[in-house]
């Protein structure tokens, strides 16, 4: 790589981490109280996707270990966001499907976010967003594929 590329490389990196700084602690301040982004995220993939995941599952999907998912899938089962049952074949593995009341957390945090999400897109423009936005894909699907 040559000086000029190294530079852009580092720029970029160093602008997606203040930005990915920056958006976590906006929407951490939105959400509801009680509830942390990493809750917020969980229950946002359970409910979009519909379907029961197993710990591991979920823990790939964040990129994170399996004792920080477990961690949070704890204080989700606390609050009764989550329900977490043995997996019937398998009594070695479970499963965690969004309950009624983590469906309504979930809603209601993104009734919080979701203003600060769209000022931002306006403030910025929708064309320039949809423009950026296939080259960030490309980012994030190069990354997970070298993870």
């Amino acid at each position: 790589m040559s000086e000029r590329t190294d530079d852009l490389a580092i720029t970029l990196f160093g602008e997606l981490f203040m930005a990915d700084q920056l958006a976590r602690n906006r929407i951490s301040r939105a959400l509801p109280r009680g509830m942390e982004l990493s809750h917020f995220s969980v229950l946002n993939h359970l409910a979009r996707i519909g379907e029961e995941r197993t710990p591991a599952q979920l823990a790939r999907a964040f990129h994170v270990t399996r004792g920080a998912m477990t961690n949070t899938l704890n204080k989700l089962e606390w609050a009764g966001h989550v329900h977490i049952r043995p997996d019937w074949d398998d009594a070695r593995q479970k499963f965690v499907a969004i309950s009624p009341a983590g469906r309504a957390a979930r809603d209601a945090a993104v009734a919080s976010v979701a203003p600060l999400i769209a000022d931002v897109v306006t403030d910025l423009g929708a064309d320039r967003v949809r423009a950026v936005l296939p080259v960030l894909r490309e980012l994030r699907l190069r990354l997970e594929a070298e993870d």
